[in-house]
């Protein structure tokens, strides 16, 4: 078991922190830690900075992320990895949709040049916009508080999706079936960053599957050509007990 000490501990949201930690661990934009807390669980967690500092952004959904959320300078976190294949970081134009904290795993993609859409609920969900040039940003949110009034899909039409070369995305999946939706048939590559219940982050409880994929082992990162086999994207997926429901 290896760990992290933690240099700064970064309120973004209400419920979201970012954790900054010095470390010469090698990490591919994408790729995810399960994380230790002893007593209580072990989570996955994607880096939102994997240069220096590096650092994972924290969004409270129970005992174990909001005992990491609460940490102090000095403090440890205990993890194994990093997992799971990343993105691949192309040098071409690049346009980054993230919902909430789904945001997080996809700033280390971002340059000068990149553009990116932020969705959330309400204003208070829209996080890490500093990582952003201004005017190359573009914010949603579903009751209107801040930017668009709508989902991430309206952003999507102020802008010339194909003048793209590459479309990441990350957030619930619901969202990511939508934008999918959007963007099929046109001419445009993109890689989506799924988000399932993960017990082990090494391919073994099958609780993260899709369509015969473990999104722990041979994701989280999928690649357009790959989301269009699969049937289950957006439609049904494993709870942590191991029942099947919809969405």
């Amino acid at each position: 078991m290896k760990y992290f000490t933690v240099s700064e501990n970064i309120r973004e949201a209400e419920n979201v922190n970012t954790l900054e930690f010095y470390d010469d661990i090698r990490i591919i934009p994408g790729q995810f830690i399960m994380a230790w807390v002893p007593g209580i669980n072990q989570i996955p967690l994607s880096f939102s900075s994997t240069g220096s500092p590096k650092s994972i952004t924290v969004k409270v959904y129970g005992d174990a992320s909001a005992k990491i959320a609460g940490m102090k300078t000095g403090d440890r976190i205990f993890y194994e990895g990093p997992y799971g294949n990343g993105f691949n970081n192309i040098t071409g134009k690049k346009l980054v949709i993230g919902a909430g904290s789904g945001i997080a795993p996809l700033v280390p993609l971002v340059n000068e040049s990149t553009t990116g859409i932020i969705s959330g609920k309400t204003a208070s969900d829209i996080i890490l916009t500093s990582k952003f040039n201004p005017d190359r940003l573009i914010i949603a949110t579903d009751d209107g508080t801040a930017g668009i009034k709508g989902f991430a899909t309206e952003a999507m039409r102020e802008i010339d999706i194909e003048s793209f070369d590459m479309i990441y995305a990350c957030g619930p999946e619901i969202m990511l079936k939508a934008v999918f939706d959007y963007i099929k048939g046109r001419d445009v590559k993109c890689q989506f960053s799924l988000e399932r219940s993960m017990k082990c982050g090494i391919g073994i409880c099958d609780s993260c599957s899709i369509n015969g994929y473990q999104v722990c082992h041979d994701g989280p990162v999928f690649t357009s050509e790959q989301l269009t086999k699969m049937d289950e994207f957006g439609k049904t997926k494993l709870t942590y007990s191991g029942k099947r429901v919809f969405f």
